[in-house]
């Protein structure tokens, strides 16, 4: 269910209120497909879930690999989510910009992560929720371009 919003939270009950105010006012409720889909997610997806744990971490190894190879691994691996921040400091201060112009000289798109706050400046965020084909090629066109603008820099 890769993007269809759906959760829960736990909090201490002085919390409670505060957070059903944002709720019903910010996200009402999930779509009922969403629902339905969880619901049939919960019953009867457990060997297609282990499976998809078994993909998902073949494809999280292997970008933490080629990240660590291409000099910006990410200084904390991920074990619950399908991104990974690689450490792009070297190249830029300005994530938003040099995410723009991978985008526009690769056709990769990496989200900045400024997005998610001045600490995280200098970091690109990689979503590995994609075939392991595809992550590979965008891997490749990446390190081509670091590769490129590292000898731009010498």
């Amino acid at each position: 269910m890769t993007g269809w919003r759906l959760g829960y939270v736990i909090a201490p009950p002085p919390f409670v209120r505060a957070l059903q105010k944002l709720q019903q006012n910010l996200f009402i409720c999930a779509g009922s497909f969403v629902q339905a889909a969880a619901v049939a997610a919960l019953r009867e997806c457990d060997e297609y879930v282990a499976e998809m744990v078994r993909i998902y971490d073949a494809r999280r190894r292997y970008l933490l690999g080629r990240l660590k190879a291409m000099g910006i691994a990410t200084q904390v691996e991920p074990t619950g989510a399908f991104y990974a921040l690689a450490n792009v400091k070297k190249y830029t201060r300005d994530s938003y910009s040099f995410a723009l112009e991978i985008l526009e000289k690769t056709g990769v798109a990496l989200t900045p992560s400024i997005d998610f706050g001045r600490n995280c400046e200098g970091y690109l965020r990689i979503s590995y929720a994609n075939s392991l084909e595809n992550i590979k090629e965008g891997l490749d066109r990446l390190e081509r371009f670091l590769e490129e603008k590292s000898g731009a820099t010498r």
